[in-house]
């Protein structure tokens, strides 16, 4: 009973509406058939787990502070899936997470393991949140409630994700299906895209909310944030819709053991290939080397990619994998 009510006090709220081709009414489906992973899939890895080694914590310095505005477009790479873009003068945070876990409760569930890239205090004044989907790691409560009540941005999400943040007091949502828009900025517009991933904060309530990721479009061009999500036909789609991006951001960890992870997370070798299908002119990888969620290493998703560029003859001038806190202009 104490197990079931917690399950209850986590989930999200469902959303209802009208049915579309990922959308029945009641839950949300990817756009192509898939077996995700099931609760019996994870108890067979949990009990066959061959863990890559991680550190119980890296000490780092916070990378600079980040400029105020940028005019015309700049990125910078705090941890996990958080990312400052700064474009058109408008400064976004994608999945942000200064929490010590990502987890429904303060003292258990994966923690970090090395400090944010940069210092809370030290975020420019924030315009725009984008939360891709409601999992632990990407919708940090606590961190979208600070930036709520210290910057004041406007936030996005997928269909039914706006009653969970109204419910802890964060205002300001915009709710989008997959390919809807909205203006965010003069000359700014967010377009959520299909991504090939689930939802879920509790066991009742997979699927019952919308994931995906987004396009930016401005005076500065294209950019893409993936989110969480598996290789499929979405990325030929998105450069097909909405045309290749100056820039994107893609997952590369939490990828092993592939037989579990290979629907709903793409590997190194995959984000490569996402990359050209995208026709990206400047890529930046992510979600690696702060939380431990697969069983790749701490540093194994990096090694990999550069393994696969190699292999794929892309050039770190195209493929950027940048240090914690460290912001670049995208050229």
């Amino acid at each position: 009973m104490t197990l079931l009510s917690g399950c209850w006090a986590f989930a999200a709220s469902g959303y209802r509406g009208v049915a579309s081709d990922h959308f029945d009414g009641e839950r949300f489906h990817n756009a192509r058939p898939l077996d995700l992973p099931n609760f019996s899939d994870m108890l067979r890895w949990q009990r066959n787990r061959d863990p890559g080694p991680w550190r119980d914590w890296t000490e780092a310095e916070p990378g600079p502070a980040p400029p105020e505005a940028a005019d015309d477009l700049r990125v910078t790479f705090v941890n996990h899936a958080t990312v400052l873009i700064q474009t058109d003068g408008v400064n976004i945070l994608t999945d942000p997470i200064w929490s010590r876990r990502a987890s429904p409760v303060s003292w258990a569930g994966p923690r970090r393991r090395r400090p944010p890239g940069i210092r809370f205090e030290d975020l420019p004044p924030i315009h725009l949140v984008l939360v891709s989907h409601n999992h632990y790691d990407h919708m940090d409560l606590p961190t979208l409630k600070r930036l709520h009540r210290e910057h004041r941005p406007r936030f996005v999400v997928g269909l039914g994700n706006r009653a969970t943040l109204e419910s802890k007091g964060i205002y300001g949502v915009a709710e989008l299906d997959w390919w809807q828009s909205v203006t965010v900025a003069e000359g700014l517009r967010v377009t959520m895209v299909p991504a090939q991933h689930f939802s879920s904060r509790g066991i009742t309530d997979r699927f019952a909310t919308l994931w995906g990721g987004y396009v930016l479009e401005g005076r500065a061009g294209r950019v893409y944030f993936a989110g969480d999500t598996g290789m499929g036909p979405h990325f030929r789609q998105i450069r097909q819709r909405l045309g290749p991006p100056r820039l994107a951001i893609l997952p590369i960890g939490a990828f092993r053991p592939r037989w579990f992870m290979k629907t709903m997370h793409i590997s190194p070798d995959e984000a490569v290939q996402a990359h050209e299908l995208l026709g990206a002119r400047t890529t930046v990888a992510m979600h690696f080397g702060t939380f431990r969620l697969g069983d790749d290493g701490q540093d194994e998703p990096v090694r990999r990619l550069r393994q696969a560029m190699r292999e794929r003859g892309v050039s770190d001038e195209r493929l950027w994998v940048l240090g914690f806190g460290e912001g670049r202009d995208v050229p």
